[in-house]
């Protein structure tokens, strides 16, 4: 079995010697492909376009020349070289310079034809060297390994030889022997057949491989031709290029010295080049002036014709005009007077016309000294009191305890508190809004108020309460709803448009808005950079980089907070941007009262500096719009912790605010301003003409009737102070007013 085995042909090498023969078909695929190209190229080559139609294509600039598409001849290139200037008119220069351009462009296309040429030349040769020695050495090796295959198979063969020589052998000693070695002898029979068969193989395949070899060798012979042939052809084409390069050198000569000549005919070129510019734009200049008058005759024509035709009918009119004139004649002394009348009637209007403006300034000035009256004789302390509706929450709950008298005397200024008794406590006020009432309607009764502040006064509007009876919404209401907008966007868009129409008056104002706020007696800026939104702030915010908010009165009756920010406005949404950035940094609380409470004084000022331009008048205005926190109970509030210490420092404000305002009523020497920061900041509202207004803000639920009570009865109090230039005097009020005691101690 084992010398069966080893008679068996190596399958391997005939697999390699099937892949050899796979690559060397490729190989020679590829050779045969690359020798039609350079076939082709060379054909290419031989065929030429005709020089002429080459040169006619030549009229761009050599640089932007596309060489595949243009081809040259030996023939041509010896009738360029030996082509000579056409004979012409000898002072003719510019067909000379043209003709010896036209020679330099062709020359120069052929010069970096040839060179083109040359480069294609030596890149294809290389490329097929390059390939040639590439076929070689993969030839070689295929050789090499075709060289070791055959070793191989001889080797085996020479190996199975003496197998069978030795089985021959051993067959003759087997016949010799006895004849139990018969069926030893029939194996080795069976054994030698598959030798054979083997060895018959093993021919054949030897014989493919011989046949494979021979292709080879053939392949290689004829490799080895084209090698040379392109051998060949790379002479042919280095000595080309040596001849080439000896006309390029000519050429050079030939082309330094017309270069030379160009120059020498290029300068005289210019000078023909710049005197026929000159003579281009002097022959521009000439006919546009040629068309503008011949536009201007044409215009002057039809001028002409119309001012003829106007002359026809002026003529007519001037013979009826004549007519006319002899009439007219008559009646000159008539006109004279005429005339001289209508002279002195408008020197009397322009008179009249400087006197009303007189009267305009003078009526102004009469009309804010009026309107300043009939606030002084309404007040420069009033009180209104705002009655806010029942919640949602509270209509099936509670009814409503207050009421409204429907005598004339007390219409729109009285309200009736409700006791748990049925008793009925009346209150009168300036002016009472009942739950109905709008914020248009409200605004409406304080917008001369307003103007005030626009003539020069210093005004301030408050709302006074206890917690959610409405003061927020009063005097900010919901600026995004224009129905729904408080008293400080309305005040404020007021005071923007007046100023507005005041401009064709010669008026122009500059307006400056600070806010801030008091919480727990401590002033914080609502404008500055450096706040940050919400109330849980302590109390060092009061000092930011080093600042002190400290409050200062000066000799005039302004006051100045250090360090607060103040912002030039100029239009009413720059306030509405300022006044929606104060609210949403606002000290904002929740207490059992109120889900939103407003724990601070939100204080907005407005100051106004106002300059007539015609008549030199200054008068410097401030409007003080404060929203107050809400005033509460502490037992009712269930305020704790931070709450409590904010609703005590609320209560404490509001505290010193009554007393100061019974300070005023009861004329003492002494008014405590400086007890609260609230108090300080509002001294001089409460003093010589200045003009306040308080709104008390009423909840009308069963629950809130403590509460009511005693901000009405505080707002009575203030009701009954009166300021002005007739000093300080109380007011008579014992519990409930009577109309008629009102009226005479208003007027």
């Amino acid at each position: 079995m084992s010398s069966r085995n080893q008679n068996r042909p190596p399958h391997s090498n005939s697999n390699k010697k099937v892949g050899a023969e796979e690559v060397v078909k490729d190989k020679r695929s590829s050779i045969e492909i690359e020798a039609e190209k350079l076939e082709k190229q060379g054909v290419a080559g031989r065929a030429r376009a005709p020089l002429s139609a080459m040169v006619n294509n030549t009229t761009s600039d050599s640089d932007g020349t596309d060489l595949n598409n243009i081809e040259f001849t030996k023939e041509d290139i010896e009738s360029l070289l030996n082509e000579k200037m056409k004979k012409g008119n000898p002072y003719n220069n510019k067909i000379k310079v043209d003709q010896m351009v036209d020679l330099i462009k062709r020359l120069k296309l052929c010069v970096r034809w040839c060179v083109h040429e040359n480069e294609k030349l030596q890149s294809a040769v290389e490329s097929a060297v390059k390939k040639s020695c590439d076929s070689e050495i993969e030839m070689k090796n295929k050789t090499e390994e075709l060289n070791d295959t055959i070793s191989d198979m001889r080797e085996t063969i020479s190996f199975l030889e003496e197998i069978n020589a030795k089985e021959k052998s051993e067959k003759l000693v087997a016949i010799d022997d006895n004849l139990n070695l018969q069926q030893c002898n029939s194996s080795l029979q069976s054994d030698l057949k598959s030798a054979n068969e083997a060895y018959r193989r093993l021919e054949m395949e030897k014989a493919i491989i011989v046949e494979s070899l021979n292709d080879t060798r053939d392949l290689n012979k004829e490799l080895q031709d084209r090698l040379k042939s392109l051998k060949d052809s790379q002479n042919e084409s280095i000595k080309h290029k040596e001849t080439l390069a000896n006309e390029l050198t000519c050429l050079r000569e030939e082309l330094k010295k017309i270069v030379d000549d160009r120059d020498r005919v290029q300068g005289r070129l210019n000078a023909v080049i710049e005197e026929r510019e000159n003579y281009i734009k002097f022959k521009y200049e000439t006919y546009s002036k040629l068309d503008k008058l011949a536009i201007k005759t044409e215009a002057l024509e039809e001028t002409c014709s119309s001012q003829k035709a106007k002359i026809t009918i002026l003529e007519q009119k001037l013979r009826v005009e004549r007519e006319k004139l002899e009439m007219a004649d008559l009646s000159a002394v008539e006109t004279r007077a005429m005339s001289e009348e209508h002279k002195r009637i408008i020197r009397e209007l322009q008179d009249r016309l400087a006197d009303k403006e007189i009267q305009v300034v003078e009526g102004e000035k009469l009309r804010k000294k009026l309107h300043n009256t009939v606030l002084e004789l309404k007040g420069n302390i009033r009180v209104f009191c705002r009655v806010r509706p029942l919640l949602r929450e509270d209509r099936f709950e509670t009814n409503m305890v207050v009421s409204y008298p429907t005598s004339i005397d007390m219409l729109d200024r009285g309200i009736e508190l409700v006791q748990n008794a049925g008793q009925k406590q009346l209150f009168t006020f300036d002016k009472v809004f009942s739950h109905e009432a709008s914020q248009h309607d409200v605004f409406t009764e304080i917008s001369q108020l307003v103007q005030s502040a626009l003539d020069g006064y210093k005004v301030c509007i408050f709302a006074y309460g206890q917690t959610g009876s409405g003061k927020t919404y009063t005097m900010m209401g919901r600026p995004d709803a224009p129905d729904l907008k408080g008293m400080i966007p309305l005040s404020l868009e007021q005071i923007f448009q007046t100023s507005q129409s005041l401009k064709d008056q010669g008026w122009n104002f500059k307006m400056q808005a600070s806010m801030l706020e008091i919480y727990n007696e401590t002033i914080k800026d609502l404008l500055s950079s450096n706040r940050s939104s919400g109330f849980d702030q302590t109390r060092a915010d009061n000092s930011v980089h080093g600042k002190q908010y400290t409050i200062r009165h000066d000799k005039n009756g302004n006051t100045h907070v250090l360090d607060l920010t103040i912002v030039d406005v100029s239009s009413p949404n720059e306030i509405s941007s300022l006044l929606e950035k104060a609210a949403q940094i606002r000290s904002m609380g929740r207490t059992q009262m109120n889900e939103q409470s407003s724990r601070s004084h939100f204080v907005v000022t407005l100051r106004m500096c106002g300059i007539n331009e015609n008549t030199e008048q200054q008068v410097q205005g401030v409007l003080n719009l404060i929203d107050l926190a809400g005033s509460e109970r502490l037992s009712k509030s269930g305020a704790t912790g931070d709450r409590l210490k904010e609703a005590q420092a609320i209560n404490q404000s509001l505290s010193s605010l009554s007393n100061v305002i019974f300070a005023l009523a009861k004329k003492e020497e002494h008014i405590p301003f400086r007890d609260s920061k609230l108090t300080h900041l509002l001294q001089p509202c409460l003093e010589g003409d200045s003009k306040t207004l308080m709104f008390v803000n009423i909840s009308p639920d069963q629950s809130s009737i403590d509460e009511s009570l005693c901000s009405l009865r505080f707002a009575a109090r203030v009701n009954a102070v009166k300021l002005g230039f007739h000093g300080v005097r109380p007011r008579h009020t014992q519990g409930a007013m009577s109309p008629a005691l009102a009226r005479t101690e208003k007027y």
